[in-house]
């Protein structure tokens, strides 16, 4: 997990993380029942205060990203941490994109009228208060704090060290806007001084906090999922697969392959795997491979592979299948048919985002029935897997799992729902 060493070490990270959450409780009441035009004034008025504070939130990444890399941090988790005008535009305009939604709490999503009268309805409330454990991303500080407003949730958050300065600017401003606002402070707090042992006693906080959802890398998904004793939505790596099908047209394939390799290559949406069919192999399979290593990437195959193209390829290992590369490096398989496309994706997808480009109405078919990953594409890059994307503004992270919130999860996830029944002195025979 992301290391929070440089915090003081005498802070009763366990008390804090109670006190907090206990805060955040009371703030959760006030927030559940918030009309949406508050909500929606909150949401524009971080999005100025953030656009106010611009170089301020600057200078504290600049601080950041020189810890990180004067600590040797890995360019992927310096990408994640990086912060620009680019990015802060991003910010602000998920914030936007939030006012300008539907209010889920509340919403009717089921209900009938009763053999006996009595009117029955399932309406949207909030979770309650939420907690984030995540590494660098100073963007998910903003976009989880946003997510809870819209939700009608209270938050805390454990961000680690790697962005530690970016995103106690960012709380403090977050926290400025609430008071401001008139509403409670409490409902969106960092517990980053608590240092390490902080996500421990998060991971620990039984009916203190409802539910946790770690954002990060491998290990730190995997100590969240085996350790805490709260619920949690896990927000799975992603290890994403592309297959060209043997009808996979040249430049379409080269250009989606290029995006969805090289557009961004530390996030999770980025594909780590191509899959091409023995037959695209001397035509369109050549032609992406050749423009993936202009592009600088390296490529990793088997000795099929490195027969069929005039660039260099490391010898590929069953790690290479397993992991993310989060970087310019894919691995690359040769398959006979879709069926064994099929089954490689099976045995190795981490179930994020899997791609097929074909022109084969039953190819597109098949994959789409047998792939059961949470998002799975036909024909596009997989970069389009985001909540900004998906018109959700900001998102929570995307989730791998098979329960109530599966893929990219906007403010809906956060909510879960109660039902309503209305009688009339109805009494059960």
């Amino acid at each position: 997990m992301d290391g929070g060493e440089h915090m003081a070490t005498d802070v009763d990270a366990t008390a804090l993380v109670t006190e907090r959450a206990d805060q955040a409780r009371k703030a959760s009441h006030v927030m559940a029942s918030l009309p949406r035009v508050a909500k929606d004034e909150a949401l524009r008025a971080i999005a100025t205060a953030i656009d106010a504070a611009r170089a301020e939130i600057l200078d504290a990444n600049a601080a950041d990203m020189k810890a990180g890399q004067d600590n040797g941090t890995s360019k992927a988790l310096l990408d994640r941490t990086k912060l620009d005008d680019s990015r802060i535009d991003g910010l602000m305009k998920a914030l936007e994109e939030l006012a300008n939604q539907s209010d889920p709490v509340g919403e009717v999503i089921g209900g009938r009228l009763l053999p006996n009268g009595m009117r029955l309805r399932q309406v949207r409330v909030p979770l309650g208060v939420v907690g984030v454990i995540y590494e660098a991303r100073p963007n998910v500080t903003v976009d989880i704090a946003g997510i809870a407003i819209r939700s009608g949730n209270a938050v805390l958050l454990r961000g680690g060290s790697a962005a530690a300065h970016t995103n106690k600017v960012l709380v403090r401003l977050i926290q400025e806007v609430l008071e401001k606002q008139g509403l409670p402070v409490a409902a969106v707090q960092s517990v980053d001084d608590g240092g390490r042992p902080a996500a421990t006693a998060m991971m620990e906080a039984v009916g203190k906090i409802d539910i946790l959802i770690p954002r990060g890398g491998r290990n730190l998904i995997q100590s969240v999922v085996n350790n805490a004793k709260v619920p949690v939505i896990q927000t799975g790596e992603g290890n994403v697969h592309i297959f060209l099908d043997a009808s996979a047209p040249a430049e379409q394939a080269t250009e989606i392959v290029l995006n969805a390799k090289t557009q961004r290559p530390s996030v999770c949406n980025a594909v780590e795997t191509l899959l091409i069919h023995t037959d695209a192999l001397d035509t369109t399979g050549k032609t992406v491979l050749s423009a993936l290593s202009a592009a600088g990437v390296t490529l990793h195959g088997d000795e099929q592979v490195a027969r069929a193209v005039a660039e260099e390829v490391i010898p590929v290992t069953e790690e290479d299948f397993t992991d993310e590369y989060l970087d310019l490096d894919i691995a690359v398989k040769i398959v006979d048919s879709l069926d064994e496309a099929l089954e490689h994706i099976e045995r190795y997808s981490t179930g994020h985002t899997d791609a097929i480009i074909t022109e084969s109405v039953s190819s597109q078919q098949a994959f789409l029935e047998k792939v059961n990953s949470a998002v799975v594409v036909v024909n596009a890059s997989t970069r389009f897997t985001d909540g900004g994307e998906f018109g959700l503004g900001a998102e929570v992270g995307i989730s791998t799992q098979k329960m109530h919130a599966r893929g990219p999860m906007g403010a809906a996830a956060l909510t879960s729902w109660k039902w309503i029944i209305e009688g009339d002195y109805n009494i059960r025979n």
